[in-house]
């Protein structure tokens, strides 16, 4: 009896709370209109419906024009004798023409959304000097100071059953710990950096290239974004698919040798791009995908010491009696042991997408490689890409509860032990982006490419398209993320009439499934193989 009045008790609280805060809501948003609680909802990050100071500090900052020291960088003392580094921003503003939308000429797009973006021009730091000590933050921990052993710089937080971060944001939280360089580098392209992204996989990955005596090479991959829009505009996010880079660092974190971070721009599409229409979370959301040319940082060359002392400790000046800066020679590194970039960077993105433990070759290299293997193709065809976050359009171009991306693939079946191992064993993999095809399509230069990328379009439909074909490009077996993704959330009851049906082997559904359309595939390609 008393354990039945316990629990009556606490419905009766939770009912009376749930209650009490409709009613707060319903009297915010009488006081403050839709607009209003729009932005004071992007504050209110506990959603509290209050404001504490730190929640009220971006707006404080805006209108006073002073931004207080973070409580990480008042603990980072300059060390008066330390080194500072020089950093140099290059930046090429998006290609508009890139944009899906420009194709019609951005009609019914407001010019007030894309404002932002059209206004984002040149960096907005051309030029830092950073204390070389900060780059700490890159340095290994004591259990990762193998070559090419990912670990996390900053973890991400965020996985396919969190979900993902809200979109109705203007300013960046506080940075704390290793964030704080990370914010301070991206903050050269933009005022409002996010250093975690709203969608998995967050945050920073790192792993040693090479290694001397006293230096390390630390090949590095960041997944971060900008807010580009602030009040009374709606958020426009810029998500470009990652930046990545080096840093060549003394063990002790007292000189830096060189830095560079970068966003890839090798693809024809790098950038993915959302805006909301409305003062709400669940308002209406407008996505395009876009090209972005240049988005660089490096170092001017290696940090020098803020101080010079002579033999004596006696502080001399930094220029010659000419009146030229004085001249530092440093010696030649010798590594004792490195690994390629290009074996560093596959590294990273496998600790980001688990999903890459399979290869996944360029579009026409894969059919090379299925022809001289006797394999079949498993090609991955979207509108965006699948293994960077400039492919987190394929599922927001629809509604948001809309499922069908590349991003819900990679993060569960792709990554499924049973479909690792079946691709590994039977499939040479691949993926591409529609854009990229309709050029290979329209190239006649190359027919047999041309006919590989008819073939694949033929069998597209939007966002992402799973093919299985020959390696004479005929495709056997396809199937849309959509269908699948719909025929995988049934009850398995109402799936045994569909085309696919669930097998008892495994309990996840969308694997079993999977593995299914694979092995279907393989059996469809048995006629033309033999």
């Amino acid at each position: 009896a008393l354990a039945l009045a316990a629990l009556a008790a606490l419905v009766a609280v939770k009912y009376y709370r749930d209650g009490e805060a409709a009613r707060q809501q319903e009297l915010a948003l009488k006081s403050l209109g839709n607009e209003g609680l729009f932005l004071f909802s992007s504050l209110d990050t506990n959603n509290d419906l209050y404001l504490s100071p730190e929640e009220f500090k971006p707006i404080a900052e805006k209108l006073t024009g002073v931004a207080p020291v973070s409580e990480f960088e008042e603990e980072e003392v300059p060390d008066p004798s330390g080194e500072t580094l020089s950093v140099v921003a290059k930046f090429q503003p998006l290609v508009m023409e890139t944009m899906t939308k420009s194709k019609d000429g951005f009609l019914g797009i407001s010019h007030v959304a894309l404002s932002g973006l059209r206004n984002w021009t040149a960096p907005a730091v051309p030029m830092s000097v950073m204390l070389a000590r900060q780059f700490k933050a890159f340095l290994p921990p004591k259990n990762k100071l193998d070559l090419g052993d990912p670990w996390w710089i900053i973890p991400s937080e965020l996985n396919i059953f969190t979900g993902y971060l809200s979109n109705n944001r203007f300013y960046p939280p506080p940075s704390k710990g290793k964030e704080v360089i990370i914010h301070r580098l991206l903050s050269m392209f933009h005022p409002r950096p996010f250093v975690k992204t709203r969608f998995a996989p967050q945050g920073a990955v790192a792993c040693i290239q090479a290694i001397s005596t006293f230096y390390y090479t630390i090949a590095f991959r960041i997944h971060a974004e900008f807010q580009l829009n602030e009040p009374p505009d709606f958020p426009f996010w810029f998500s470009p698919g990652q930046f990545t880079g080096h840093i060549i660092l003394s063990k002790d974190s007292s000189h830096v040798r060189e830095f560079k971070l970068f966003v890839p721009n090798n693809r024809s599409l790098n950038v993915d791009m959302e805006w909301l229409y409305g003062a709400s979370e669940s308002s209406n959301m407008e996505v395009d995908i876009g090209y972005l040319p240049q988005m660089e940082l490096e170092s001017t060359g290696p940090s020098v010491p803020s101080v010079i002392h002579d033999e004596n400790g006696n502080v001399i000046d930094s220029r010659d009696p000419s009146g030229e800066p004085i001249q530092f020679v440093f010696e030649e590194i010798t590594w004792q042991q490195e690994i390629p970039w290009e074996e560093a960077a596959q590294k990273l993105e496998v600790a980001m997408y688990p999903f890459k433990k399979v290869s996944y070759l360029p579009f026409t290299q894969a059919f090379e490689r299925a022809k001289a293997e006797k394999k079949l193709v498993h090609s991955i065809l979207l509108w965006g890409a699948l293994d960077d976050h400039s492919g987190n359009s394929a599922n927001h171009c629809l509604p948001l509860s809309t499922p069908g991306s590349g991003r819900t693939l990679r993060e569960t079946v792709l990554e499924s032990s049973p479909i690792l191992a079946l691709l590994n064993e039977s499939f040479i993999s691949s993926w591409s982006l529609v854009k990229e095809l309709e050029e290979l399509q329209s190239n006649r230069e190359n027919e047999f490419h041309s006919k590989l990328a008819d073939l694949h379009l033929e069998k597209y439909s939007f966002p992402v398209e799973m093919i299985i074909c020959l390696p004479n490009g005929t495709v056997v077996h396809h199937i849309n993320a959509n269908y699948f993704l719909d025929i995988t959330s049934m009850k398995p009851e109402d799936a045994e009439s569909n085309i696919f049906s669930f097998s008892t082997n495994f309990e996840d559904p969308s694997t079993a499934t999977y593995l299914q359309f694979l092995k279907e595939g393989l059996q469809r390609a048995k006629p033309y193989l033999q």
